[in-house]
């Protein structure tokens, strides 16, 4: 077992590491592809091993002759027997005392950062990462466990007393309590497997709920990894359970189980919608806590720094091959200097590397399967027809990039009324129009459903306008490292506005952990 990193990795640290970051991570890739390939991963439920009906293959987007593992196949029948293990399990777990079930989650964020190379290594080669990012979100994941721990105790457990009733004669205690809920079910998207598995898995752990988790189909090799930290950590059987598969066949009976008390979904704006509205169709409405994805937009000013705007679009429209539902796809800019922030965005992009993520010299991978780069394909030859492609706008097929998924990162531009500006693509291609005015920047990023994330580039006095009107959770400004990119739990809250979220409330910030509790007033008597 590899030992914790000797400095703290974050998405601000990333950016200049020590060699021994790259020496650990290419012996943990090493060390993977030699014994940890190929593999058969069974569902884990009460505490056992489980086997499914068949198996399903998981083969690197990177490589396509590359087989990571063999997982088993879930039904209707596998997500029942997850719940019911999950709700034999959740007595014992809500009854542990919350500073137990703190300790136990802090044993798993120690594991989680012990094992950080050999974790970030399959995500590096399921995902199609590269290694900077496989890090930031696995070391991510471990602080996002102990943000919530933090937040637990911060709380004293939320069991707060109240004042006694001014009753004559008696003496009335009264107190608000903050219980769990029951089951709860995790369904997380192929992009952050391990990140957007455990985020929401450690505040409903920590409050006390027992959890199904189901991963993305592409990416159950990465979850499997966090769930055998929990595992490992000393976690009671049933506490937290795995189940593998397609949305169609496990992830929806998942979430129409009746026995299921709350859903954290990440995902698409349509399903996370039906999802939404079949959670309160039934006895009575049951919690449910969704991200869905983001069309995010970056204003530039002519007053902004255009050196910082391009470099923070290009690395928030490219980085994960623009699979990040924080992701910049388009950018309106004042016209007097569009033409100028145009050509240094070309500029950088024209010089990413792409190809084998795992490769320390490459900064972007492939996109996550066949029906990701089809859709590129279909985009680009949309944008050929009916725009400007400035750079990119080709699947790129050149030697060992034909066994993977490898798409050109791509600028370019489409009438602003085009419908390119308006679906979310969650592809490596980003639109630059050209606006009038920071106000119609501003209007147009807001005429969109989903408010994620937004950026800015301009004056303090111009910061000031756009936070007053964004509608956006999330937003930075004047930022190169990332235009709309690039939140770490403590730092800044991740959580979107309109379609992008159901809660108003952030990923990793102060409000988040209470969503998986429910109140209950006592007052008693003496």
């Amino acid at each position: 077992m590899a030992t914790a990193a000797p400095f703290k990795l974050t998405y601000s640290t990333m950016f200049d590491p020590p060699a021994e970051l790259h020496q650990r991570f290419d012996a943990a890739l090493a060390a993977f592809r030699q014994h940890g390939m190929g593999r058969s991963w069974p569902h884990w439920i009460g505490g056992k091993a489980v086997a499914g009906q068949g198996e399903f293959e998981g083969r690197s987007p990177i490589d396509r002759d590359w087989l990571l593992g063999r997982y088993a196949r879930g039904d209707a029948q596998v997500a029942d027997a997850a719940v019911q293990a999950a709700r034999a399990a959740w007595p014992g777990w809500a009854a542990t005392p919350w500073r137990q079930r703190v300790a136990l989650l802090r044993r798993a964020a120690r594991l989680i950062e012990e094992r950080v190379y050999a974790i970030s290594a399959a995500v590096a080669l399921e995902v199609g990462k590269n290694r900077m990012e496989s890090l930031g979100e696995v070391q991510e994941t471990a602080d996002l466990f102990d943000w919530y721990c933090d937040q637990m105790e911060a709380h004293d457990g939320f069991d707060r007393p109240l004042p006694d009733d001014p009753l004559a004669g008696y003496v009335s205690h009264n107190r608000s309590v903050l219980k769990p809920y029951g089951v709860w079910v995790v369904i997380a998207p192929f992009n952050f497997p391990v990140a957007l598995a455990g985020g929401p898995l450690a505040p409903a752990l920590v409050a006390g709920n027992t959890v199904v988790v189901k991963g993305g189909e592409d990416t159950t090799l990465s979850t499997w990894l966090l769930i055998e930290c929990l595992r490992d950590a000393g976690l009671p059987d049933g506490v937290v359970n795995l189940v593998c598969g397609d949305g169609e066949h496990v992830g929806a009976p998942l979430a129409a189980h009746p026995q299921v008390a709350g859903l954290t979904f990440t995902g698409s704006h349509a399903v996370g919608m039906g999802l939404l509205r079949q959670s309160v169709a039934g006895r009575w409405p049951r919690p449910f806590i969704a991200e869905m994805g983001g069309k995010n937009a970056t204003i530039v000013s002519r007053h902004g720094d255009l050196e910082r705007a391009a470099l923070g679009i290009m690395r928030s429209s490219f980085g994960l091959s623009g699979q990040k539902c924080s992701a910049c796809s388009r950018v309106y800019v004042e016209q007097p200097v569009a033409a100028e922030l145009r050509e240094r965005l070309v500029a950088l992009t024209e010089k990413i590397a792409v190809g084998d993520p795992t490769l320390q010299p490459n900064w972007m991978g492939p996109v996550i399967n066949t029906a990701a780069q089809q859709r590129y394909r279909r985009l680009a030859e949309h944008l050929h027809a009916a725009g400007q492609v400035f750079t990119g706008g080709r699947v790129l097929e050149e030697g060992a990039l034909a066994r993977g998924w490898f798409v050109a990162p791509t600028v370019a531009t489409a009438p602003l009324d085009d419908a390119a500006w308006v679906d979310e693509h969650f592809l490596p291609l980003v639109l630059v129009g050209e606006v009038a005015s920071v106000d119609e920047g501003i209007a147009r990023a807001n005429a969109s459903e989903l408010g994620l994330t937004a950026g800015f580039y301009g004056t303090p006095e111009e910061v000031w306008h756009f936070h007053q009107h964004i509608e956006a959770g999330v937003t930075y400004a004047n930022r190169p490292q990332g235009a709309t990119t690039g939140a770490w739990p403590g730092y800044q809250p991740f959580g979107g506005w309109k379609g992008s979220g159901t809660t108003g409330k952030a990923i990793g910030s102060f409000y988040y952990l209470p969503q998986y509790l429910r109140e209950q007033s006592q007052t008693v008597v003496a």
